[in-house]
């Protein structure tokens, strides 16, 4: 996984709340098992009509937040089904960190597991970096794990908590799987100690 330690990029607006898995990668995508090549999918009904036009009016759709890679949106984002395809897609399409009053429990798990950061901030302050990233366009914003701390280009905007174990994991670049082989040496000796290799 892919450490998380600062990051600057433009936000795009997405002012809706409760924001499930299937709207994120709707179900008729989930037939592959790689973790590539989900982003052309990523809020596909809301990017295209039903013959694959895209939909002018949508945000990701509009030239002045091409190239997105934090997304803005309104609370309980990610929640409905725990698909980890949803981060998939998220991660593929270009996000690196989602910023919202609220994530969804096994969202924002998957989300970590991807190297995405999921920011908790308050309603007052999503409805004000919504604005500015609608008025401003292309809005610029800096996610610094290091120092818990959203800023732009005037400085700090917000400070934001995170579990410590959460916050190593990204900023070491750690899933599951790096965590447990950061203790390969003793899985090794373990199973020498036992016959098991």
């Amino acid at each position: 996984m892919r450490p998380f330690i600062r990051h600057t990029g433009v936000v795009a607006p997405l002012d809706r709340v409760d924001v499930d898995t299937d709207q994120i990668v709707p179900k008729q995508f989930l037939k592959r098992v790689e973790r590539s090549g989900f982003g052309r999918h990523l809020f596909h009904d809301w990017r295209f009509d039903r013959s694959g036009v895209p939909r002018s009016g949508f945000v990701l759709n509009q030239p002045e937040y091409e190239g997105a890679s934090i997304l803005v949106t309104g609370r309980n984002f990610g929640c409905g089904s725990s698909r980890e395809h949803a981060a998939w897609a998220l991660q593929d399409y270009g996000f690196r960190a989602i910023i919202a009053p609220s994530f969804a429990d096994i969202f924002r798990e998957n989300a970590d597991q991807n190297g995405i950061v999921t920011v908790e901030v308050g309603e007052d302050t999503v409805g004000t970096l919504l604005s500015r990233a609608r008025d401003r366009a292309p809005y610029r914003l800096t996610v610094d794990l290091t120092a818990r701390r959203i800023e732009d280009e005037h400085g700090p905007i917000a400070s934001f908590a995170m579990d410590p174990f959460r916050r190593t994991c990204l900023l070491e670049g750690l899933d599951r799987i790096g965590l447990t082989l950061k203790h390969e040496a003793r899985i090794r000796e373990y199973e020498r100690a036992r016959g098991l290799i």
